[in-house]
């Protein structure tokens, strides 16, 4: 539906975006997601027409849009403060892009109380918009941006203003809209855990350019790089270097750890001798005052690997505990412990000896 072909930006000396690529199917919830200054508003708003790119062009359904202006192309941007209009009321809010298209008003009624009711908000027509809590003027902002069906939606960080609590409900409701809608999103946010529940699909942006496309759970499990392991939720980076390949797994010695075992992932190239990464997932990560496997000396297998530490610092969230334990040479390494037990949780302290253990297919090795 959408391409993105070879986009490039720049602000001075600064490169917001480099030759960026993409391709977004109809009906697709599709996330930009990166730190800030990594150029993903910059993108959404070269697909808005509210900028141009110094090279490069953006078709839509296979026909360039660069030259048709922001008003002409068929899609809306909802933006962070949601730009309603403060002197129109709820209803007239909505009922704006219909007016700029000539709707009769039976027609504009019709489709403003529809829209209404899609949000869960339908004696709100009346009201004003600085009556409404930030979660309402949200959902009036997408009802306005909705009422005229257009292609494409484009959302710059919508929920950021929000609380928690809030932003969770909204989340799940962007996502029930958007299957009931049937419109293709565009989603712009720096926050993984958001992107990683509302999205199908996920650009991850870095310094102007896409460092890897794909579903949430291959993002977060199948990392491309250290950056993306590292931005996408929490993991553990151990460094070292490839000593050896055995058939679908590499012997990679860890720097300050020795030597373990892990998966090669599918088509990686693995290169004996080269500087690598293993990423390692908290909750992927056991730790224990005496795992099964760790009574007596510790040893390495080629099945796990186990190493003992000490407690160098807690975090507890209420479903779980992260722990930070110190390794070998001062190595600290996250393990999270699920809060599953009943009564009141029991919790290692900061100096408790602790062993600490992973299967070989647990982390995921990305090369540097």
């Amino acid at each position: 539906m959408l391409e993105i072909r070879n986009i490039s930006r720049h602000f001075d000396r600064s490169i917001a975006l480099d030759k960026v690529s993409l391709t977004i199917t109809a009906g697709e919830f599709f996330t930009l997601l990166g730190p800030s200054g990594c150029g993903k508003t910059t993108l959404l708003r070269m697909i808005a027409g509210f900028d141009q790119p110094d090279e490069g062009d953006v078709l839509l359904d296979g026909k360039s849009i660069i030259a048709v202006p922001p008003e002409r192309r068929p899609l809306h941007t909802i933006f962070q403060n949601y730009a309603l209009f403060p002197h129109m009321t709820v209803a007239e809010n909505i009922a704006f892009p219909l007016r700029m298209v000539g709707c009769r008003k039976p027609e504009i009624d019709r489709r403003v109380a529809e829209a209404l009711e899609n949000v869960s908000l339908p004696d709100k027509g009346k009201s004003y918009p600085d009556a409404l809590s930030g979660g309402q003027k949200q959902r009036i902002a997408i009802s306005r941006a909705l009422v005229n069906r257009p292609r494409l939606l484009l959302l710059d960080e919508p929920l950021s203003a929000l609380d928690a609590k809030l932003r969770e409900q909204m989340q799940m409701e962007l996502i029930k809209l958007q299957k009931e809608v049937g419109i293709t999103f565009i989603y712009v946010t720096h926050d993984q855990g958001e992107a990683l529940a509302l999205s199908h699909r996920i650009a991850v942006m870095n310094h102007g350019a896409i460092v890897q496309i794909d579903e949430p759970s291959r993002l977060y499990g199948f990392p491309n790089s250290r950056f993306v392991a590292d931005f996408i939720g929490q993991c553990n980076l151990l460094g070292g270097k490839v000593r050896q390949v055995q058939g679908d797994r590499a012997l990679v010695d860890l720097d300050g750890l020795g030597v373990v075992h892990t998966l090669i992932p599918p088509h990686a190239v693995i290169e004996v001798g080269k500087p690598c990464t293993l990423t390692l997932r908290p909750e992927k990560t056991q730790i224990s005052s005496a795992l099964p496997a760790l009574r007596g000396p510790v040893t390495q297998s080629e099945d796990e690997a186990h190493f003992k530490g000490v407690v160098h610092d807690m975090l507890y969230l209420g479903d779980v505990t992260v722990y930070k334990v110190e390794l070998a040479q001062g190595l600290l390494v996250e393990a999270l412990l699920a809060n599953s037990s009943s009564g009141r949780a029991r919790f290692f302290e900061v100096g408790d000896q602790v062993e600490v253990a992973w299967r070989f297919d647990a982390g995921h090795l990305v090369m540097e």
